[in-house]
């Protein structure tokens, strides 16, 4: 059994999932723990899935809220609009959030962040960046998308796993991500790809007021982690960076990845 299995297993009775309904869409949050809230914005799978293994260590002491992004969105204003409506309905108390978000999600927190700053408590951003350079690379990955039979990603992403994923993460762990990330859709993933062509923002990084922790993989083989995080770091007023060392771009899934410990050793959030 994987340690990730062991600690869903072992989580009290107060830490075990619900289900927060979403009146405005027929998406659900879904929401662990009873503390002051955290909400996790997936990448490009979308699908929210991907954070079991520190939503499990998060409970204990915070709300984690994770949602499916729409598949439908064609913008990210409109994606930003959607994160909003999310803590609406996981927040009635309207308290301000740690918003963490991962690569594309990372893009999309840091827009939310200029929107709703008086939302974010602080803002945590991993292996993300402020745009995506060559545009090419993304119509190429639109065009590709586009024309290759969909159920191919189930076996480009276990090709690439071990480029993905810190190496030393768990096989356990591995397969889990194959599974869950089925549920990504194609739509979903070219919208997603669509919205990042038009995404560039380096010149509003001076706007994110809100204390911000850059976390970067120092073996990311998927976009330059390391280089972003420390052009934004020094560009956003409010801004910490730490290096994970000997992870790669999934790296929330390693075992030795603790968001929680990161959040007390970085100003006891």
């Amino acid at each position: 059994m994987s340690q990730a299995h062991e600690e869903t297993e072992r989580a009290p009775a107060s830490e075990r999932e619900r289900i927060v309904p979403a009146a405005h869409h027929p998406e659900h949050c879904h929401v662990q723990g009873e503390g002051p809230p955290l909400i996790y914005i997936p990448g490009l799978d979308g699908t929210g899935l991907l954070f079991y293994r520190q939503a499990r260590l998060l409970a204990h002491r915070f709300r984690v809220i994770t949602f499916r992004l729409r598949d439908d969105a064609l913008s990210m204003d409109s994606l930003v609009a959607e994160v909003a409506r999310h803590l609406d309905d996981a927040v009635p108390d309207s308290a301000p959030a740690i918003v963490v978000g991962e690569s594309f999600g990372g893009a999309l927190a840091m827009s939310f962040a200029l929107a709703y700053p008086q939302r974010i408590r602080a803002l945590v951003i991993l292996n993300s960046f402020s745009r995506i350079t060559p545009k090419i690379k993304l119509y190429a990955a639109i065009t590709a998308a586009s024309l290759v039979p969909w159920g191919t990603m189930r076996i480009v992403r276990r090709l690439t796993a071990s480029r993905l994923h810190s190496s030393h993460t768990h096989r356990d762990e591995i397969k889990r991500f194959l599974l869950l990330t089925r549920a990504t859709t194609r739509r979903g993933y070219i919208n997603r790809l669509r919205i990042l062509t038009q995404y560039d923002l380096r010149d509003q990084l001076n706007g994110i007021r809100v204390p911000t922790l850059f976390l970067a993989a120092d073996e990311d083989h998927l976009i330059p982690s390391v280089e972003q995080a420390t052009y934004m770091s020094a560009r956003v007023p409010n801004a910490d960076m730490r290096v994970l060392h000997g992870h790669g771009h999934g790296c929330f899934l390693a075992p030795d990845l603790n968001l929680d410990a990161m959040l007390k050793e970085w100003g006891n959030r």
